[in-house]
């Protein structure tokens, strides 16, 4: 099979303007002509062997971040947007998806929020609830789907703050650590029994820990707070490149970056990465190992995407009991239904009836790319009798051609055809025809209906 060639147009010309270079000099630069530049940005040639060496040796690029990036989420969420009944008479080709997303990112991102904004107008109309629209005109993405939009197109890593962590680190005892660095602060530090997790008093200078959450936990809400006072010009420049359209987003955001630097530091990249490749992946001798609970283990692995030093591609997941997805990323092909549930025959829905156990699947996307998934519970306990307890479920997944660095792939068939269960993104723009899990029809697709005959499903997709 002959090598797939690379067009990346829109990375050379986000690089050259990053490095204030015009076409002339960034040609020079990389040894190619101008006109040959040019038509490479405009992806009318494929990036040459010798301009990725170039890339490589002038720039220190990366140069697999040619050939990732948010192309293919872009593809995904496209499709998704098309596949919205308002739009679904006048669907362009999948083509026409992959040209816009690799020629034209902006447009593209531009379309997704636009559509986004009509979700949430019709959403809110079509709704009884009234507190969903209580006090809201605007027709605009919400703070938390903006801040976790940010975050999915970061590929979930931000390099600045993970090395500040990674710096933060250093090499000592963590807890230890934290407690100098709140000392230092004019932090006092104080366990008291209440529901409350955190609480910092910003006059007292006091910080407040419950002592009802688990040892992981305390610490990391303390690295929380060391985040908030000791990297709070970092969050807020950050924040500042972000340009987030309201408030609430940017407030929310930083609280996510400062989550971030507490599970940086936590688990700091260089260690983490190293003792992950080595351990195979174990979340439960990683967890040990970091002093971190199983999903903090699991949520670090998914941003491991530093340039030069990536770890595997992974997928990661939580789900509460309802299928609703709250956190999602995937530096994978596999990407999650922005509207509503998970493909219920996903093992992560599952995983509440094993609680406590790993459950391992082999899957298969209806674009034949093949995948493994490690799914667990992760109940949260509310420290005293008669609490009410969270229970969430997490998965964990890469493609199956890295299921040689996970110990979870160990006694399975990997090249079993009949091994890979069928799962899909969501029931209205899976393709699969016969489904016996499917809850509504393809919208991309059309249906017959006879009425004299019945099968799983009530109607034939075509």
């Amino acid at each position: 099979m002959a090598p797939q060639k690379l067009y990346a147009g829109a990375k050379l010309r986000e690089m050259r303007n990053r490095l204030s270079l015009t076409q002339k000099d960034f040609a020079g630069k990389l040894g190619v002509s101008l006109p040959y530049l040019n038509q490479m940005e405009n992806n009318n040639r494929p990036v040459s062997t010798t301009v990725v060496l170039a890339l490589a040796q002038e720039f220190g690029m990366d140069v697999t971040e040619l050939s990732s990036g948010d192309s293919e989420r872009l593809i995904s969420d496209m499709r998704e947007a098309m596949a919205d009944p308002v739009l679904a008479e006048d669907v362009p080709p999948m083509a026409d998806l992959r040209l816009t997303a690799s020629n034209a990112p902006a447009l593209a991102r531009a379309f997704l929020t636009l559509h986004k904004a009509y979700r949430q107008t019709h959403e809110r109309l079509a709704s009884l609830d009234e507190a969903l629209g209580r006090g809201e005109t605007r027709a605009q993405a919400s703070p938390w789907e903006e801040v976790r939009d940010f975050f999915h197109y970061c590929d979930n890593y931000i390099d600045a703050v993970d090395r500040a962590a990674e710096r933060f680190a250093g090499g000592e005892d963590m807890r230890l650590t934290v407690t100098r660095a709140l000392s230092k602060a004019g932090v006092s530090l104080h366990m008291r029994d209440t529901e409350e997790l955190r609480r910092y008093d910003d006059e007292a200078g006091a910080l407040w820990i419950s002592s009802r959450i688990p040892p992981q936990t305390q610490l990391f809400q303390m690295l929380l707070q060391v985040a908030l006072l000791d990297q709070n010009d970092l969050l807020e420049a950050t924040l500042d490149f972000a340009k987030f359209q309201t408030e609430e987003a940017r407030a929310i955001a930083k609280i996510g970056l400062a989550n971030y630097f507490a599970g940086a530091a936590l688990m700091p990249y260089a260690r983490f990465l190293a003792a992950a490749q080595e351990m195979r992946h174990d979340l439960e001798r990683l967890s040990t190992l970091f002093g971190a609970s199983i999903e903090q283990v699991t949520h670090r692995l998914s941003t491991l995407q530093r340039p030069g030093a990536k770890g595997v591609p992974f997928f990661f997941v939580r789900v509460d009991q309802a299928g609703t997805i709250t956190k999602r990323h995937s530096a994978t092909r596999l990407q999650f239904a922005r509207f509503g549930g998970a493909c219920p025959l996903w093992n992560v829905h599952r995983a509440f009836e094993t609680p406590g156990q790993f459950l391992r699947q082999l899957a298969e996307t209806p674009d034949g790319v093949r995948y493994i998934s490690i799914a667990r519970d992760v109940s949260k306990s509310g420290g005293t009798f008669g609490a009410p307890v969270r229970r969430y479920a997490i998965a964990l997944g890469c493609e199956i051609r890295h299921a040689d660095t996970l110990i979870y792939a160990d006694g399975l068939e990997l090249g079993t055809s009949e091994a890979y269960e069928p799962i899909g993104i969501s029931c209205r723009i899976c393709e699969r025809k016969a489904c016996h899990q499917r809850s509504v029809p393809p919208l991309e697709r059309r249906l017959s209906v006879d009425s004299h005959r019945r099968s799983v499903l009530p109607y034939d997709v075509n």
